[in-house]
């Protein structure tokens, strides 16, 4: 029976790997088709494309390691602070940064704030979505080596490999197109398979599953109790529910949407289809608590459960769904990361600002982007296998810009004081403090290490705005305006800041 999980696995790859390469064709040579599909998608693809971010590898299998190990919130704070964030990013954030046509989030930071925080912020950004994408192949790894039977370092090749290849092949088209068949498939074995549990049919009552979860694993002292991880799940929710505001995938998406009106209704609907993913998904932990109850390894227990304790039909659905939930996500952050690299870094700071050439045409920043997926990839395989951990990954990457560069992205958007100096100060001291207070937090008091920066960051930046503002007025209001001279030459069509003086 394994052959056949096998057999079935290989053709889901090769589906993906053909629907993916094939999406190639409608680049059509553009670098904004490639980064955002040409601002062009309907409602049913970006909504599609959101939730397909937001349920990955790490929201899967890491929330079922995860629950396995530390209790049902643990696991379930990933799915909540996610469609959280799609919430908070529909009610506020997407028709806004919408309307200004953007290719990458660091463009954001640039015309609002200038080059040096469209850098540094563009560098913590891939930093981040090296992480998110090293959680998502560390979790390809795992169904692939169960399933293969092969080492993990093969396994996760052999994924990283397919999704550069569709990554370079099709950009964000092939994310949209993939999608489709990956992440409902994913929603409905979640489904299934909960259900067959909690039906009995596993010849065992759901109550005696549920009864066999130690103490506190499944009541509310996950979130009110510190001594049960309270403080760890609160703050990995709000740094997903916030951190993740400031993702260059979700972006990515909010920006390849035709119109305001469609990226809002397109984040309502991911968080939607991510609310649907949070009980069947954290539940499995608790059924692999009774099923396997010594894994030496609590990242196996997905693919485990999928392969020994569900029908076949069931289990191939499982094993698939989670591939391509962490397929999707790594496409979509590899093609962002890429993107930020060859426009925000390369383009606009290495050869603009600091080797004083002209930026590249259309066609040849294409192709840059579509080479720097090559390191990315690899950058993000490497820290993958040192450290295989999908779940925690997906927390820590959203860590690193929640404490800095969360509060520039909103305060942006929404105070016309907002200005340079400030965004300076909070990008480089939130994430500093972040950093510092990795190594001096105490474990009994870990989560305060997330909580603690962005708050610091908030203050700082109202601060230094207030105090700035005579010397550093904001560079921009939040107006429809005339856009940069650098896109405008690159044939974009903006809306959104304009200079204060223009006009006059």
């Amino acid at each position: 029976m394994v052959d056949g999980y096998a057999i079935g696995v290989i053709a889901f790859l090769a589906l993906s790997l053909i629907v993916g390469t094939l999406a190639s064709k409608l680049v059509k040579k553009s670098s904004k088709r490639f980064m955002i599909a040409g601002k062009s998608l309907p409602l049913f693809f970006v909504g599609t494309m959101l939730a397909a971010q937001s349920i990955d590898g790490n929201s899967s299998l890491g929330n079922v390691s995860l629950v396995y190990q530390f209790g049902f919130w643990s696991g379930a704070a990933i799915p909540i602070g996610l469609a959280a964030c799609l919430i908070l990013t529909a009610i506020f954030y997407a028709k806004k940064l919408n309307k200004m046509s953007m290719l990458t989030l660091p463009d954001f930071y640039f015309r609002r704030f200038g080059n040096a925080s469209e850098g540094i912020s563009g560098i913590l950004m891939m930093v981040s979505f090296v992480v998110l994408v090293a959680g998502n192949f560390a979790a390809t790894g795992y169904i692939l080596s169960v399933v293969l039977h092969i080492d993990f370092i093969w396994a996760m090749l052999i994924g990283a490999i397919i999704v550069l290849i569709y990554t370079y092949a099709g950009g964000l088209f092939s994310s949209a197109y993939t999608d489709i068949f990956q992440i409902y498939l994913a929603i409905a074995a979640f489904w299934a398979a909960f259900l067959f549990f909690a039906g009995g049919f596993a010849g065992v009552s759901f109550d005696t599953i549920l009864g066999s979860a130690p103490p506190g694993y499944l009541d509310l002292s996950g979130l009110t109790d510190m001594g049960n991880g309270a403080l760890i799940n609160w703050a990995g929710i709000m740094a997903l529910a916030l951190g993740d505001i400031v993702a260059l995938d979700f972006m990515e998406r909010v920006f390849s949407a035709r119109d305001g009106k469609t990226a809002r209704r397109g984040a309502f609907m991911g968080a939607g289809l991510t609310i649907l993913t949070i009980v069947p998904t954290s539940m499995m932990g608790i059924v692999a608590l009774y099923f396997l109850p010594d894994l030496v390894d609590p990242y196996t227990a997905y693919p485990d459960l999928a392969i020994n304790h569900v029908p076949f039909v069931i289990g191939l659905a499982l094993l698939m769904g989670v591939l391509g939930a962490s397929m999707s996500t790594a496409n979509g952050g590899l093609l962002a990361i890429s993107s930020v690299m060859s426009r925000n870094i390369v383009q606009r700071n290495i050869l603009k600002r600091i080797l004083k050439r002209p930026g590249m045409g259309d066609r040849k920043l294409l192709m840059v982007t579509r080479i720097f997926t090559i390191p990315m990839m690899l950058a993000a395989f490497v820290l993958a296998y040192m450290i295989p951990q999908p779940g925690v990954y997906l927390i820590l990457a959203f860590d690193i810009v929640f404490a800095g560069a969360w509060a520039p992205l909103t305060f942006g958007l929404f105070w016309r004081k907002a200005n340079t100096p400030a965004t300076l100060a909070s990008l480089i001291i939130g994430s500093s403090l972040r950093l510092l207070l990795f190594f001096v937090i105490p474990v009994e008091l870990a989560g305060l290490d997330t909580l603690i920066p962005p708050v610091i960051s908030v203050i700082i930046f109202v601060v230094v705005a207030l105090a700035t503002q005579k010397k550093y007025p904001g560079r921009y209001g939040v107006v429809d305006y005339v856009p940069p001279e650098e896109d405008v030459l690159m044939g974009e069509d903006l809306k959104g800041f304009v200079a204060p003086n223009a006009g006059k």
